[in-house]
């Protein structure tokens, strides 16, 4: 079997004095594919996700990327969380390029690289304005391209957009899934909305009770438009994911 990008395998992990709250999980993902995660709160998802990261490590198992096992948070990946997590006091512009200046004195090079960025998510001419004076929508961009800006392989995203409207939400995806496609970005991306993570993935990983207890493939043609959450066929892959769901309590 050829090596996946990102390989999970019989990863566990609990917090102290808990149960497991990732207990054996195998998950194999390839190159540029666009996987999601779903399941209910307390499935443990957020906490594999972490995992993934670095930001944890594994009580038994392993997780690698290209066959270098994770062992810390690093260049290689991009992490956006739930909320937007912006420095108030930093422009637009520097916000973007928060994990270049930790690394170095960003340059003009790294400054367009930032900018090419921000206008391919419609907001190069937010770039020297302040958190403050943004929407929601806006702040979430400004998280993607800052997560996106060293060109990490991996791209990790925890509900990123849950706290949005339904409009600007779906904004939100096909910017993600474009920007992604144009760059070759890897995604495992958490959600526990049902409709969400058929529009977004090629693969859906159903998880309940810290387990992967189905895999989904999500044949959709891409580039995708939110004119397929009308057909049947994502009407069908719907109904899918939901029966898996619900068979094992997730």
């Amino acid at each position: 079997m050829a090596m996946a990008f990102l390989d999970i395998a019989q990863v566990s992990f609990s917090y102290p004095g808990r149960a497991p709250v990732v207990g054996g999980v195998d998950w194999r993902i390839g190159q540029g594919e666009f996987h999601c995660l779903l399941g209910r709160s307390g499935c443990g998802k957020t906490t594999l996700l972490k995992l993934a990261a670095g930001l944890l490590r594994p009580q038994a198992g392993r997780i690698a990327l290209c066959g270098s096992e994770i062992a810390a948070p690093g260049p290689q990946l991009g992490f956006m969380f739930q909320a937007p997590t912006l420095l108030d006091w930093l422009t637009v512009l520097d916000n973007v390029l928060l994990p270049v200046s930790l690394q170095r004195r960003p340059g003009p090079q790294d400054e367009a690289h930032a900018l090419a960025l921000l206008a391919q998510l419609g907001l190069q001419a937010h770039a020297r304005r302040h958190p403050r004076h943004l929407s929601g929508g806006q702040q979430s961009r400004v998280a993607l391209a800052r997560a996106l800006v060293l060109e990490p392989p991996l791209l990790l995203l925890d509900e990123p957009f849950a706290a949005l409207d339904a409009i600007t939400r779906a904004e939100l995806q096909d910017d993600l899934l474009r920007t992604c496609r144009q760059h070759g970005t890897t995604v495992l991306f958490v959600t526990h909305d049902i409709a969400e993570a058929v529009y977004l993935a090629d693969r859906i990983a159903v998880m309940h009770g810290g387990r992967i207890v189905d895999d989904i493939a999500v044949p959709l043609p891409a580039p995708r438009s939110q004119a397929l959450r009308h057909g049947p066929e994502f009407n069908a892959l719907a109904a899918r994911v939901r029966e898996a769901m619900d068979r094992s309590g997730a």
